[in-house]
């Protein structure tokens, strides 16, 4: 690897002159612990390989490392953020200036690191987009208000990228708020592979064929308002009805000691994809409760599975059911709307139908992963074509 501070030449950081629109990416990124970014992170790094792309994994770990990754060391790992070691920024820009990346593509996965990226790319003369998947939402509250730090936090981090990939026009308000230029933020949406989540048959809904099932799947923490969908679903004893609760996280045991002795609420824990689909594909409603989101993937997998979905307009999670794609609720109260939603369609199996076949159009017409990864593409072309000029 080279030394720490040897900065490469333009010669030194080639294009592909032989397929210019193919390119080396070093994307920076999660694969453990298990969350939303960790999904997007494998989903879009294993679309741009099968376009013939040629991706490097950057990525906190330990062991062996494999030929597409290269293992940064940390000191501590959790879903919601990483502790980076000293010299992880210093082995990282070794590892990129041996390698020569195109372009850094980094997932920031919430480590001291990340602030390092922009001066490791200056110097490499490598150009950097960032995708932050932070949530967030427009309403004072307890939580918005500790995203809202964040996004401060990361303001100047964001604004000394190339590009900025966000998820939505309100989001896109929020980073020019903060003081990101317009022209350095790109709109793309998170997406799923709607060939691989789709309704179907299940064997989960075979042991449960006489149920009404509500689900939940996605992080076990305060901030997603699981207390309130619990302490509802509880009281409302809503005959020939489950509650699915599929995750795992901070909050898990304490909400299972309170409401583990409900025989009609079911808690799964993690489950890997394969037992993912297979529950959401057996299930009729989905429910986010959080008071704050970015733009949830386990919200769009629902949907694409033919779940009527109901959510709470916090992130951009309310521009993905609009007009009708799904029941979007107040965060402010959860409680009293999801009283009067839970037993309406319970009650009324037509209009639960109606919104599966919504949930899956609307999935197909704006989030497919296949739109998604073209947009990257896009991004990544409309950086690199200037050298690519230069070069030629």
């Amino acid at each position: 690897m080279l030394k720490y501070g040897i900065e490469s030449t333009n010669a030194e950081m080639t294009l592909n002159m032989n397929n210019p629109n193919k390119y080396r990416i070093a994307w920076i990124g999660k694969k453990t612990p298990f969350c939303g970014n960790v999904t997007y992170c494998r989903e879009i790094t294993e679309g741009l390989v099968d376009r013939g792309h040629e991706v490097k994994f950057v990525h906190f770990s330990d062991g062996p490392e494999a030929e597409d990754e290269v293992k940064i060391p940390y000191l501590y790992k959790s879903q919601m953020y990483t502790l980076p070691t000293l010299n992880s920024a210093r082995l990282t820009q070794e590892a990129l200036a041996e390698w020569r990346p195109d372009v850094v593509h980094a997932s920031l996965p919430i480590s001291a690191m990340d602030f390092n990226l922009p001066d490791i790319c200056r110097k490499l003369d490598v150009p950097l987009v960032i995708t932050f998947h932070n949530a967030f939402d427009r309403r004072p509250s307890f939580f918005s208000g500790a995203s809202y730090l964040s996004y401060q936090l990361y303001a100047q981090n964001m604004a000394d990228a190339d590009r900025v990939i966000i998820f939505s026009n309100l989001h896109k308000q929020l980073l020019e708020h903060i003081g990101v230029a317009s022209e350095k933020i790109e709109i793309v949406p998170n997406a799923i592979d709607t060939h691989k989540f789709t309704p179907g048959p299940s064997h989960f809904r075979q042991k449960h064929a006489d149920k009404f099932i509500i689900t939940y799947m996605g992080r076990i923490a305060p901030e997603k308002g699981l207390d309130d969908l619990l302490k509802v679903f509880s009281r409302l004893h809503l005959p020939d009805t489950l509650l699915v609760m599929v995750g795992d996280g901070a909050q898990k045991n304490l909400l299972q000691s309170v409401y583990g002795d409900c025989e009609n609420i079911i808690w799964t824990g993690f489950l890997g994809e394969t037992d993912r689909i297979d529950v959401l594909r057996g299930s009729d409603v989905y429910v986010l409760p959080s008071q704050v989101e970015g733009l949830s993937i386990a919200l769009l997998e629902a949907m694409a599975c033919g779940l009527a979905s109901v959510a709470t307009d916090v992130g951009s999670d309310g521009e993905v059911l609009e007009g009708g794609a799904g029941i979007v609720i107040n965060p402010f109260k959860v409680r009293q709307e999801l009283e009067f939603t839970l037993p309406l369609l319970h009650a009324h199996r037509d209009f639960v139908a109606d919104l599966k076949l919504k949930a899956r159009a609307r999935v197909e017409e704006r989030y497919d992963l296949a739109d998604n990864i073209s947009a990257v593409e896009a991004v990544y072309h409309n950086l690199l074509s200037p050298r690519l000029a230069l070069a030629g």
